[in-house]
């Protein structure tokens, strides 16, 4: 069997693979890798060449660096502040969502802007008494739309301006994308508003979301009753400094009980015996106006978004809370507890214990019970981190709380500069761009905006593995000839119509495969094949790959299109069929503005 022949087999291998959808499609990209390996149609090099590509590597940077932009929270309270902006008309409500999607999507991708908003989205609307639908089925087709916008915006985009300088020498700009980028997010933001309430059925969700921004005072009203917290700094001049936790005794109209002193600047657990110093945290418990006397007569400031009044324990933009249920036959059951008690990774502090529904008073000590419900306090990766414990039931993520009820702080302006000066490297070009992304991704871990951890789990590996895997069968492809003979068997078909026509019947097979198995796979099945039609006809490559990049983002049809389209059907309480109907419209504004625009921009 020739080699020609083995690739073919395999590539309909893998697209079957692909279009069942039973083998993970990582999995399913490293087995064509080996496959081809097995045949001797690659050498070991090219096998896993795809890992080492430039490509691979700024998409897995990406990935980083739109985790620092989220977990800062810098992209929740974006969209929070621009949606809610809206005021109350659902049209505008609907544009602004799909704006602020289309630019987020252009700097972190598409999955993780529809990730950041959909919590946010879906508050909105259940409070606007709005189906979630006609919000969350814009909100994904926005993204898709907005991933033209900028280099950034898709791996597809990646790959397709790499595949352009090698053979051409001339890479696409990271705002050219946005040529095509801005009309079709213009177009698709049309389509919306007039046809979107037609198109897109108003369905019960499955599953809600729920409202955590105003939760620092459903908590206050929880557990603080009519002695609300406090967290106030120690200021410089301050009598307490030098003093030990056993040593302050407060002087107020009504008793403030000290329940904790943490040090921002030190990890682990504080010794209570050390001396407090001007920097510090009090977590105190009185009234609104004792607090704020004792803090006047000790030099105190309140920590937070308001004063010590009105700002009640715990949440900030560096530290929150967590409120956890002990479970039955919870190993916990039997631990003695009690108020301002610091648990033994020395990382959060039980601030309030509640029993039967009524609060455990300052300092009791007792045995955990089933049923009992603890408020615990920590800097939120350490709740992130403690919390994962099956030991404990956790009512309302931390991390969920952060996003929707946390302002954002330091790390949230750090973030938005390494953003800034990587799109500034990318758009001017002055370094590579696998090494702007990797520099900005190592940014975000050593400025302490990503843990290391969380840069690990950041990475979408399966996109990682579904590139690397497939690189090698598109360089198969195209070193057999096997792109060349598909070529040529396209442009005897219909070449004598001119190139045009020839695109067109690409970008229409590339748009099928698109709704079926992931549009990065297709892009990189049928780029080869573009190249070889290109050269066949005697035109630059440059409309086709462009043209490809389009249409692989106009993956709408169906929810396993993208992770996207998945990622809103439960919320918005979608069917399978619902998604063909909005998307038939948008999909066409694509294929029209990659076969008609794009030649124009970038003429044959």
């Amino acid at each position: 069997m020739s080699d020609i022949a083995v690739t073919m087999l395999i590539l309909a291998i893998v697209v079957l693979a692909f279009v069942t959808n039973r083998i993970p499609v990582g999995l399913i990209a490293l087995g064509a890798s080996l496959a081809l390996y097995a045949t001797g149609i690659l050498d070991l090099g090219q096998t896993f060449a795809g890992f080492g590509d430039p490509a691979v590597i700024l998409i897995a940077s990406l990935f980083v660096v739109a985790e620092g932009l989220d977990s800062s929270g810098l992209t929740a309270w974006t969209g929070q502040r621009l949606i809610a902006s809206g005021g109350g008309s659902s049209r505008t409500l609907t544009i602004i969502i799909m704006l602020v999607v289309a630019v987020l999507a252009a700097l972190i991708s598409v999955n993780g802007a529809v990730a950041a908003l959909l919590p946010v989205v879906v508050v909105i609307a259940t409070k606007m008494s709005i189906a979630s639908a006609r919000l969350l089925l814009p909100l994904a087709f926005g993204a898709h739309a907005g991933s033209l916008l900028t280099l950034t915006g898709s791996p597809v985009n990646v790959i397709m301006s790499e595949l352009a300088e090698e053979e051409t020498g001339r890479a696409f700009g990271f705002f050219e994308f946005g040529l095509v980028g801005v009309p079709i997010v213009a177009g698709t933001i049309l389509i919306t508003v007039l046809f979107g309430n037609r198109l897109i059925p108003a369905r019960i969700p499955t599953t809600l979301s729920s409202d955590l921004g105003d939760h620092a005072r459903t908590l206050l009203t929880q557990f603080g009753d009519a002695q609300p917290f406090g967290r106030v700094r120690v200021l410089s001049g301050s009598p307490l400094i030098g003093k030990t936790e056993a040593e302050i005794v407060f002087e107020a109209p009504s008793a403030v009980s000290l329940i904790a002193i943490q040090s921002p600047s030190q990890r682990g657990p504080r010794d209570p015996a050390a001396p407090i110093r001007v920097g510090d945290v009090l977590i105190l418990q009185g009234t609104p106006t004792a607090i704020r006397s004792v803090s006047d007569d000790s030099k105190l400031e309140g920590v937070g978004t308001s004063t010590v009044a009105t700002n009640w324990a715990t949440l900030d933009a560096e530290y929150g809370v967590a409120e956890i249920v002990i479970p039955p036959r919870s190993r916990a059951i039997g631990d003695p507890v009690w108020p301002g008690m610091v648990t033994e990774s020395g990382d959060l502090i039980v601030v309030a214990i509640q029993r039967g529904g009524e609060n455990v008073g300052d300092q009791t000590e007792l045995r955990l019970e089933a049923g009992d419900i603890l408020l615990v306090q920590g800097r939120w990766d350490d709740l992130d981190q403690n919390l994962r414990d099956p030991s404990v039931m956790v009512v309302d993520a931390p991390d969920q709380i952060r996003r929707q009820a946390a302002p954002i702080g330091r790390r949230a302006y750090t973030a938005l500069i390494v953003l800034v000066l990587m799109v500034i490297a990318l758009a001017t070009g002055i370094m590579p761009p696998a090494v702007a992304g990797l520099l900005a991704a190592g940014a975000m871990v050593l400025t302490r905006v990503v843990s290391i951890e969380k840069a690990h789990r950041s990475i979408q590996w399966t996109t990682v593995l579904l590139v690397g895997g497939m690189i090698p069968v598109s360089t198969a492809i195209t070193q057999t000839g096997a792109a060349d003979l598909i070529a040529t068997g396209i442009v005897d078909i219909v070449g004598s119509f001119g190139p045009h026509i020839v695109m067109t019947a690409l970008l229409v097979v590339t748009l099928i495969f698109g709704q079926l198995i992931s549009n990065t796979a297709t892009a990189l099945i049928v780029a080869p094949i573009a190249i070889s039609v290109a050269y066949e006809l005697g035109v630059s490559p440059l409309p086709f790959l462009l043209g490809v990049a389009v249409v692989s983002a106009a993956a709408v049809l169906t929810p396993v299109a993208t992770p996207a389209n998945l990622m809103i059907m439960a919320p918005a309480g979608l069917q399978f069929g619902d998604y063909w109907k909005f998307g038939l419209p948008i999909m066409l504004l694509f294929l029209a503005v990659a076969a008609l625009l794009v030649p124009v921009l970038f003429p044959f």
